[in-house]
């Protein structure tokens, strides 16, 4: 396949076709991250584990992703990244296709850690890219735009795992996302050019990421509400079972409702993003989903709690899109580390955040998660405040 002039790209076509293949293969990374909060119940009862012990398979699991990210980022840097797109989902095929056969939670998970290198590479490396395939104008959206693949997965993609697995087991919810990964790597190899390779960054682009007062900053916002919300999210599936008597249609029924509006949030972002600011955007989607962890409570029926929900899901992925977009937008030759860096602080905000919940759970303190959650997010608020402040001063 021959490769795409830059300036054929830019003039003609700022939102090129090859954003969907990466839309659609963030929404297949994003449906199999979730698929073990989608099916916990299922995964405790037929491996017959706790709740808090089957919930390491999130907290195991994003650990890997953490330390990946940006160890991934510095040795895939000279790779070709339509070869490096569609290998990666080939190995998410295939790694969640061996989760479905394991025999036991021992096998599990371990084969389960080793199937989400996938989303240390593609999610953050498909962003990086993105600066080579569109103008420097419509960058801010074109990132928010592939990554409403993470929305569209929580509106289509974790409810049909949670469905899958509470109607036929969680096997058939792994195996789902194993036949969806071959066809995102058949779409990434078909429609992404060749000849696309960010610069590979020299030790001392490391060493300025890792001084800079803005960028670290920003990405211990990324930290800070990504535990936050997984405090709570990561046990929604038993929370909802316990203490609603919700069942596998009904969990599904919330977690599609939760989607539509985690995708409606991301689509407005997207398209007010330029606008508002990148650091305002950040702030919104913060506040929205503090507001909802404030209020939790107040979910005394599961209709209840959808409604008390839809500021969470409005920021929940939106906020991480305006997060990818500022680092861009604070040092834009030096994206595939910082965006690199941001998903670790991702996942390790998911590790950190399931952890705890199931700490909590473990001492009988179901009803503290979102109180935990909360307080997160609020020093999320405040040091992204402090994040802003050091870009503007240029440190």
């Amino acid at each position: 396949m021959s490769s795409v002039p830059l300036a054929a790209t830019e003039t003609r076509d700022p939102m090129p076709a090859v954003l969907w293949p990466l839309l659609f293969g963030n929404f297949v990374i994003g449906s199999g991250v979730m698929v073990v909060p989608g099916t916990l119940n299922e995964i405790s009862s037929g491996l017959d584990v706790s709740v808090a012990t089957a919930g390491q398979l999130i907290s195991a699991g994003a650990l890997l992703m953490c330390i990946g990210a940006p160890l991934f980022a510095a040795v895939v840097a000279g790779w070709d990244r339509r070869r490096l797109l569609a290998a990666s989902m080939v190995w998410f095929a295939l790694f969640h296709v061996a989760c479905a056969l394991a025999p036991s939670f021992a096998w599990l998970l371990p084969l389960r850690v080793l199937a989400l290198v996938p989303p240390a590479v593609f999610t953050p490396q498909a962003a990086a890219c993105v600066g080579l395939l569109v103008a420097p104008a419509q960058r801010g959206r074109a990132i928010t735009f592939i990554f409403l693949g993470w929305s569209v997965a929580s509106v289509l993609g974790m409810p049909l795992g949670a469905w899958l697995g509470g109607t036929f087991g969680w096997r058939y919810a792994f195996g789902a996302v194993a036949a969806l990964s071959l066809v995102s790597a058949a779409w990434v190899w078909r429609s992404m050019p060749d000849g696309i390779k960010p610069a590979a960054l020299s030790l001392e682009s490391w060493q300025f990421i890792l001084r800079s007062k803005a960028l670290m900053t920003a990405v211990l916002v990324t930290v800070l509400y990504a535990a936050g919300q997984f405090v709570q999210f990561s046990y929604f599936a038993p929370w909802f079972k316990q203490r609603l008597g919700a069942s596998p249609g009904e969990l599904s029924l919330f977690f599609m409702w939760f989607g539509a509006f985690g995708l409606l949030g991301n689509m407005l972002m997207t398209r007010y993003i330029d606008r508002i600011g990148v650091e305002r955007a950040v702030l919104i989607g913060i506040a929205l989903m503090a507001a909802s962890l404030a209020g939790f409570a107040l979910g005394t029926s599961l209709a209840l709690a959808a409604l008390v929900c839809i500021p969470w899901a409005l920021g929940c992925f939106s906020s991480n899109s305006a997060q990818q977009a500022r680092l861009v937008a604070i040092a834009p030759a030096l994206a595939a580390a910082s965006v690199a860096l941001n998903s670790s602080a991702m996942y390790a905000g998911q590790a950190i955040g399931a952890a705890s919940g199931g700490w909590l759970i473990v001492h009988g303190d179901m009803d503290w998660l979102h109180w935990a959650g909360f307080a997160g997010l609020l020093a999320a608020l405040a040091v992204s405040a402090l994040a802003t402040r050091f870009a503007r001063q240029g440190v």
